[in-house]
């Protein structure tokens, strides 16, 4: 969705909601998961130097996404992290 305003022929505010805004989501107040973190629980990563079984996952949602990928436990605690330039 995008929403515009304009005031005096300038653009006063532009709002968009993307898809990965939805897809992307964190748990909402029933503690559900977002649709990204739905399809990631669970997989099986055969090397997590190499991930590319989340990376292709999350760019199904958003193709520029895929390249903040990092890997944290359940308890939050960071195995991974990845920057690709």
């Amino acid at each position: 969705g995008h929403w515009i305003r304009i005031k005096r022929g300038v653009i006063d505010n532009y709002q968009l909601v993307v898809p990965t805004t939805w897809n992307a989501s964190p748990r909402d107040d029933s503690n559900q998961l977002g649709a990204m973190e739905k399809a990631l629980t669970g997989i099986k990563v055969k090397d997590s130097r190499n991930p590319l079984e989340v990376v292709r996952i999350v760019r199904s949602f958003d193709p520029c996404l895929a390249c903040a990928v990092h890997f944290v436990t359940p308890k939050g605690r960071e195995l991974e992290w990845f920057r690709i330039s």
